[in-house]
């Protein structure tokens, strides 16, 4: 698969591009005594950053002023969502002195990197300019590396800071505690090594066209994950609230996001089918019983339980939520709440499981089939409601109790139920293993990706222009 994503065929170590006359093979290599790079070819040259670029730490910030000239700001954002920097791409209006403007304006083949991050692995990202306007500035954050006349280019530069291997030499020297920081000094003594220009050339070219197959591929995987995904949400929705049977008459249920339901069904409040947060009585859990614990991040947002904790029953710990096998759990505040943490729980073997106060918990009656009341809150539609009607400051909203408990939800036969759970219990597992394979493909070309840099810009593979 691989092979046909780049174009590639491959004849013993040699492996010709078909487009471009482009041809790969291994190497005689030299141990380089730098880990990062590992062995590279004999004929390449080892340096440093300092001794083959200029480096311009930006210091022009986003805002405006009267007495300053009208710019355009290359962001951080704009260099860590994009490789590339072209003329299409919607930068920022700002403002620059003179001197900023002739001191941080891009030149094509500059590679900007971001030099502080909330995140250390995101510190040293690079981006390469290929197109550039009048006044279009290197922001803040950002360190800007311009070739010295020299015989490294700044693409094959771009290329080699893509490698995870020597891009490693940035975020390790990143420093800080809630913000992440790299300094000048440490940036110009990244190691890289590197052949003549004619084959720096043929490494990035090759890189270019290859990543970008590699990276179409991967954005129609992604899409097909999206598709699937709203695939889902649409077949939960479709089933809970208007039924299997495609062909029974239907009756308006009053409620807006809810829309028609079948004739026979009821819709009734949630708080007369379902026990509301059962009450915290201490004497249901005996001292030193063992425990099921449940914190907010053991819950995702596909509805899984990724895990557990099991622990001994203190007398404490009655400030919990705690629920039983068949209980369904709902997240209640922002973000967790949109981002669909809930779950059913189930084969748990304690007894009786504790989790986080930011859940509802909802135990089933006879009236209802703990599946399909799972299924239930899992409907897109019923949690746009309820988001729509969070009460609380930005940031820390939650939905009213009173409020979910009097929401009306559609309500068929025990037996109808079921079956809706049955059914939507198969579709969505050959959804789920249908999505697993797909991510584990994205996952095998965002690994091969990573691998083909790394074995170009260190020289494990040859890359030169040639002949079929």
């Amino acid at each position: 698969m691989l092979e046909r994503v780049l174009g590639i065929g491959k004849t013993g170590n040699r492996f010709v591009d078909r487009n471009k006359g482009i041809v790969m093979e291994t190497y005689d290599l030299k141990d380089s005594g730098i880990d990062c790079l590992g062995n590279i070819p004999k004929h390449w040259v080892k340096g440093k950053i300092k001794n083959r670029f200029f480096l311009k730490p930006s210091n022009v910030d986003k805002k405006s002023y009267d007495d300053e000239i009208s710019v355009e700001l290359c962001n951080y954002v704009d260099v860590y969502y994009n490789d590339f920097i072209t003329n299409d791409l919607a930068f920022m209006s700002a403002t620059a002195t003179d001197y900023e403007i002739k001191k941080f304006s891009l030149n094509i083949d500059d590679v900007l990197i971001t030099k502080d991050s909330e995140d250390p692995m995101d510190i040293g990202v690079p981006a390469l300019v290929k197109e550039i306007k009048p006044n279009l500035v290197c922001g803040y954050h950002l360190t800007m590396l311009r070739r010295r006349p020299c015989h490294v280019s700044g693409s094959f530069l771009f290329w080699a800071l893509k490698d995870e291997a020597i891009a490693s030499q940035l975020y390790r020297e990143a420093t800080g505690v809630t913000r992440w920081a790299i300094s000048s000094r440490n940036i110009k003594n990244v190691a890289i090594a590197y052949p003549d220009l004619n084959e720096q050339k043929a490494i990035a070219d090759y890189l270019d066209k290859a990543c970008q197959n590699i990276d179409k591929t991967i954005t129609l995987k992604q899409q097909q994950l999206d598709k699937l995904e709203a695939y889902r949400k649409s077949l939960i929705h479709e089933a809970v609230t208007k039924g299997l049977d495609k062909t029974v008459p239907m009756k308006d249920s009053g409620v807006e996001w809810l829309g028609e339901i079948p004739e026979h069904w009821k819709s009734d409040r949630l708080k007369d089918f379902v026990i509301f947060n059962p009450t915290k009585n201490p004497a249901r859990i005996k001292e030193n019983e063992v425990v099921s614990i449940f914190p907010m991040e053991f819950i995702s947002e596909n509805g899984e339980i990724l895990g557990r904790n099991e622990a001994i029953y203190k007398e404490t710990d009655t400030g919990l939520n705690y629920f039983e096998n068949g209980d369904v759990i709902f997240a209640k505040i922002t973000p967790c709440m949109e981002n669909g943490k809930g779950a059913l729980i189930k084969d748990i073997p304690t007894r009786i499981s504790l989790g986080s106060t930011e859940f509802f918990v909802l135990r089933p009656t006879f009236l209802v089939n703990a599946e399909y009341l799972y299924y239930l809150t899992r409907n897109q539609y019923f949690r746009d409601f309820l988001e729509k009607n969070m009460k609380g400051a930005a940031g820390q909203q939650r939905v009213p109790a009173k409020f979910f408990k009097y929401t009306v939800l559609p309500l068929p036969n025990i037996e109808e139920q079921k079956a809706i759970a049955d059914y939507l219990d198969k579709a969505c597992t050959n959804i789920d293993k249908t999505k697993e394979t797909i991510a584990k493909q994205i996952k095998t070309l965002t690994q091969y990706r990573q691998s083909l840099i790394h074995e170009c810009v260190t020289g494990k593979k040859r890359v030169y222009q040639g002949t079929n």
